[in-house]
C-alpha cells in the first residue's frame, strides 16, 4: 500500500514539478490545462473530482474510507504523467491538498499513510490560488461560505510543512502570468 503513496524516484533529470493548490473554485484546473499547453507538457488532473462524480452519479457520499483510495489515484496519476511530461510537470492537486480536504471533511481525520507522504513528496513549487474568483457550482463543490477559512487551512498546511509556494491572485492573465514568471526562473536555474 505504501508504495502506491510514493514519487517515482526515476524523476527525469531538469523536469520541475510544481503544484496547483488551494480552496475549491479558485481557477486551478483552467491553470493546470493552460500551462500544460504553453510549455508543451502534460498536467495531472484531480483524481478526487472523478472519483467524485462517480459517487454522485450513484448517489453516494465521499466518506474517510475514501481518502486514502483518492491519494492512491492521484499519486498514480502523478507517475504516470511524470514519464510524458517534459521540463515541467503540472499537478493539478497533490497528497498534501488531499490530507487539508480530509481534515476539513472528516472532523481532522486522515489516514496516516496519506499525512506520511503529504510530506516526505516533493516539489519545486506550490501556486497557492487565492479566493478572488467567483465560487461557481458544479454538483461537486459545496462550500461557498468558506472559502477564507479554507484558504487559510491551505495556506498554513504550506507554512507547517515548510513547503516553498506563491499565492497568486487577481484575473485568469495576472494568475497564468505570476506562474509563468515563477517557472522561468525555476527553469533557468
Amino acid at each position: 500500500m505504501e508504495e502506491k503513496l510514493k514519487q517515482i524516484s526515476d524523476r527525469k533529470p531538469n523536469c520541475i514539478k510544481v503544484v496547483l493548490y488551494g480552496p475549491e473554485s479558485t481557477g486551478k484546473s483552467s491553470l493546470a490545462q493552460e500551462l500544460a499547453t504553453i510549455y508543451d507538457t502534460v498536467y495531472v488532473k484531480e483524481f478526487s473530482r472523478e472519483y467524485a462524480e462517480t459517487k454522485a452519479e450513484h448517489n453516494l457520499k465521499l466518506t474517510k474510507k475514501d481518502v486514502l483510495p483518492i491519494a492512491i489515484g492521484q499519486m498514480h496519476w502523478e507517475n504516470e504523467q511524470l514519464k510524458k511530461a517534459n521540463r515541467v510537470l503540472i499537478c493539478d492537486t497533490d497528497l498534501l491538498e488531499t490530507k487539508v480536504y480530509s481534515e476539513f471533511y472528516f472532523d481532522g481525520s486522515c489516514p496516516d499513510l496519506v499525512k506520511k507522504y503529504a510530506l516526505k513528496n516533493t516539489y519545486d513549487l506550490y501556486f497557492l490560488t487565492y479566493i478572488d474568483t467567483p465560487w461557481e457550482a458544479d454538483g461537486i463543490r459545496d462550500q461557498p461560505n468558506t472559502r477564507l477559512q479554507m484558504f487559510t487551512a491551505f495556506e498554513q498546511a504550506l507554512v507547517d510543512s515548510k513547503k516553498k509556494y506563491s499565492i497568486v491572485k487577481g484575473s485568469f492573465e495576472e494568475r497564468l502570468n505570476m506562474c509563468i514568471t515563477q517557472i522561468n526562473k525555476l527553469l533557468n536555474k
